[in-house]
């Protein structure tokens, strides 16, 4: 196996697409992990699901005009967001049933726009990615929202702890709850994008929850969470490229299944929350009420 990392990372060193993939998957990998906590914490896993299906119109619609596909998804990602918000709040529906009617008719107008354009545009690659077909440009464009993200997150750190964890005192603050959250909803909407090459529409929503909900076994501070999550997604994005690699598999759902088992790993060993230490605590608290 040692050898395998060698020849691999010779690989990496030798061809510069591969050294493009490497960079974007790990930049993925952490805006994920990062943007993902807050999803999380939210209870907001459905509308990061519901964000990866919206842009796919505006991805289509990007095509059509000529432009630059980032533009087209965001505001498809945020459209779709003011629509799921009003028809929650001017309606008896809820959130959850808005953000299925919504999210499903996005993303089969951009099943039919992407259809009527295949002539010019991939739509398995849209779905599941293509690391290997990744631009200078896109690795650019994906490490400008990187740092756009992360940037923001920073400044506003404060505005999102609070809100996310208590919005009734967060308004009691004066803090805009609705500002926050469609803030958060464009930033989500930009790591979406960011994500398409790497892991595609499908499967993006497994790089922003699964690393983010590794971390939240492991720790109670969110600024921990944060370095954990990000840590495990761009750990999932290197040897899960590494094994699509060496064994010749699709590398956006290599990647995810490589994140799907250091949930796994967590789930079971995390010192506080995993199951293996909670049914050792039980037995042992069981045995000593016996006497």
């Amino acid at each position: 196996m040692f050898g395998e990392i060698i020849n691999y990372v010779n690989y990496v060193m030798e061809y510069e697409y591969m050294q493009r993939a490497f960079l974007t998957s790990v930049i993925v990998g952490i805006i994920c992990g990062a943007i993902g906590c807050f999803i999380i914490l939210r209870g907001m896993a459905l509308m990061g699901d519901a964000i990866s299906h919206a842009v796919l119109p505006g991805v289509a619609l990007s095509y059509v005009l000529g432009i630059n596909f980032f533009f087209g998804a965001v505001v498809s990602g945020v459209l779709t967001t003011i629509g799921i918000g009003y028809i929650s709040q001017n309606s008896r529906i809820k959130n959850d049933i808005a953000i299925g009617i919504m999210f499903t008719f996005a993303f089969a107008i951009g099943i039919i726009w992407v259809t009527l354009l295949k002539s010019s545009t991939d739509l398995y690659h849209i779905l599941f990615g293509n690391l290997l077909v990744v631009r200078t440009s896109e690795l650019w464009a994906t490490f400008g929202i990187g740092v756009f993200v992360l940037v923001m997150i920073y400044l506003f750190y404060k505005e999102l702890l609070v809100s996310s964890f208590d919005p009734t005192m967060s308004a009691a603050y004066g803090l805009p709850n609705k500002m926050i959250h469609y803030l958060l909803m464009i930033l989500l909407t930009m790591v979406t994008v960011a994500s398409i090459q790497t892991v595609g529409i499908v499967l993006v929503v497994a790089m922003l929850i699964t690393p983010a909900a590794t971390a939240y076994l492991l720790t109670d501070r969110l600024w921990i969470m944060i370095y954990l999550s990000s840590g495990f997604g761009a750990t999932s994005s290197i040897v899960g490229l590494f094994f699509s690699n060496r064994f010749d598999l699709d590398s956006g759902a290599t990647i995810v299944l490589t994140a799907t088992t250091m949930f796994l790993i967590a789930f079971i060993f995390s010192p506080k929350q995993g199951v293996l230490w909670r049914s050792i605590r039980s037995k042992s608290t069981k045995s000593l009420a016996r006497g």
